[in-house]
């Protein structure tokens, strides 16, 4: 047995793989990745937020948690292994 295949293909190199991202951010319809300098000059301009209670006016809920039959029974099938 002179060859022995791998269960993964070699890595490519950094440039490849860039371009791989690029390609498939692409075929996605991705937006283009902003740089730094990018990021802080829109973060710059933009108005800070508020921290004003009035401006975040919510009622969470709790959320409705169901439990089917099935899993009712599995739990009372193990309850007494739990003690």
């Amino acid at each position: 047995m002179g060859y022995e295949r791998l269960p993964y293909d070699d890595a490519a190199t950094a440039p490849e793989m860039t371009i791989d991202c690029r390609a498939v951010g692409a075929a996605l319809g991705l937006p283009d990745r902003r740089t730094p300098a990018e990021q802080t000059r829109v973060a710059a301009v933009r108005p800070a937020p508020s921290i004003r209670y009035e401006d975040y006016p919510r009622e969470v809920g709790k959320p409705t948690i169901r439990i089917s039959e099935a899993a009712s029974r599995l739990a009372a099938a193990i309850h007494p292994y739990l003690d």
